[in-house]
């Protein structure tokens, strides 16, 4: 998910000072002699990557934004740097990609305080599937969560505010808000015709990491909610946890996990496989290809295991679910996952903006794409979405005792014994 190592990878959710300087990559821009002097002498701008050079007029770019800021009737909205803002969007938004995203300052801040682990809102991660805001999942104990929306809700507006054209950042932007305040989500189910409006008083969110307890006096129920910065730490308290513990079997639940950070997932992964073991493969725009390996100590592979995961699992948990089922052939309960197995570069630029763009795509230790196929499940058990209220994966209301409030959590237990 950020650059610079695994660990600063996006798995997971530019400035051009003188439109120039930022494209970089392979782009180089072409002078020429033009009559007139308020546009620019940056007419061309050439793309050589791939070694097939194409020529774009640039000079275009220039006329439009001059005979804006020039002839616009109400001088009163021309806003030099929203408009230089609003072009570099276009230009990213022209890719396709719902993870490729410039971030203003504002919105990068914001960004970069939800990977930090700590921020306001209602509780709910997000994405673009088939061109519709998607949830992701719901964060664990936060309004969402609380007030039932589900993975793979479609949110249609905010506020009454229909979002179809917006980026996810953007619809994050509306869903935030001062603490105590309320945000409306207009949702669309699954198999209902009707939508739901769900109101939502916005709360600080502090995602929590890692949870575990014991079932039936020998079974270690692990539950990990985020691949944040915490994670690691949490985990291992965790760890050390179980194996003193009565355990001797272990159910990973990954449902309604949407990731986070490669080096987490490659650090949690180590404590389940032998050292030197492909966790993931990354492939790049090239074809090249960059195997991560694992390099724990492999303490819970002494445990028979079972992996929980849902529509809610993404990115950094498909890494580990598939990198759990490839070499160990670790079995997978639940439902198919989201499929979030693109590899995100976040580049910051001067002034506080940044643009988060997609470099690469996750192969599992077999090759399978997560991108292009999600992760299946060796059982497929389906959470009963009538349920009043809505069952969610792994709620912290379930009791041992009362069978069926979570189905994929009862296959797992039963497959165990």
């Amino acid at each position: 998910m950020l650059t610079g190592s695994a660990g600063r990878k996006l798995i997971v959710v530019a400035v051009i000072l003188s439109l120039g300087a930022g494209f970089g990559g392979g782009f180089w821009f072409a002078k020429s002699q033009i009559a007139d002097p308020s546009i620019p002498i940056i007419q061309k701008l050439t793309n050589q990557s791939n070694g097939q050079p194409q020529e774009v007029n640039f000079a275009l770019f220039w006329e439009v934004w001059d005979s804006l800021s020039e002839k616009y009737v109400d001088t009163s909205k021309i806003d030099l740097q929203k408009m230089l803002y609003g072009a570099i969007e276009g230009m990213v938004n022209s890719v396709g990609d719902p993870y490729t995203v410039f971030f203003e300052p504002v919105v990068n801040k914001k960004f970069q305080e939800e990977i930090s682990g700590a921020f306001g809102g209602v509780g709910i991660e997000i994405g673009k599937r088939n061109n519709t805001i998607t949830v992701i999942a719901p964060l664990q104990d936060t309004p969402a969560f609380r007030a039932g929306i589900l993975a793979e809700d479609k949110i249609l507006k905010v506020d009454g505010k229909i979002i179809s054209d917006m980026n996810v950042e953007e619809v994050v932007n509306l869903i935030r808000g001062k603490v105590g305040t309320k945000v409306i989500l207009t949702i669309s189910r699954n198999g209902e015709s009707a939508t739901r409006d769900f109101q939502l008083t916005r709360e600080t969110i502090r995602i929590p990491s890692v949870k575990w307890q014991l079932l039936d006096g020998n079974i270690a129920y692990l539950q990990v909610y985020t691949f944040s910065q915490n994670v690691d730490p949490d985990f291992e308290k965790a760890a050390n946890e179980i194996l003193k513990s009565s355990a001797t079997k272990l159910i990973l639940d990954l449902r309604n996990n949407p990731g986070g950070l490669l080096d987490s997932a490659i650090n949690l992964a180590g404590w389940f496989l032998d050292k030197n073991q492909t966790v993931t493969i990354e492939k790049f725009r090239s074809g090249m290809q960059e195997e991560f390996k694992s390099r724990g100590n492999g303490a819970l592979r002494i445990y028979p295991t079972i992996v929980l995961i849902n529509g809610g699992s993404a990115s950094a948990s498909e890494i580990l679910a598939g990198a759990l089922s490839d070499n160990k052939s670790i079995q997978l309960v639940g439902e198919k996952s989201f499929g979030k197995g693109s590899v995100q570069e976040l580049q910051q630029y001067d002034g506080g903006s940044s643009l988060k763009v997609t470099i690469a795509k996750w192969l599992t230790p077999k090759g399978r794409s997560i991108s292009d196929l999600g992760i299946e499940p060796n059982y497929k058990v389906e959470i009963p979405k009538d349920a009043d209220p809505p069952a969610q994966a792994g709620e912290a209301s379930f009791e041992l005792g009362k069978p069926g409030k979570d189905p994929q959590l009862d296959k797992a237990i039963e497959l165990l014994k």
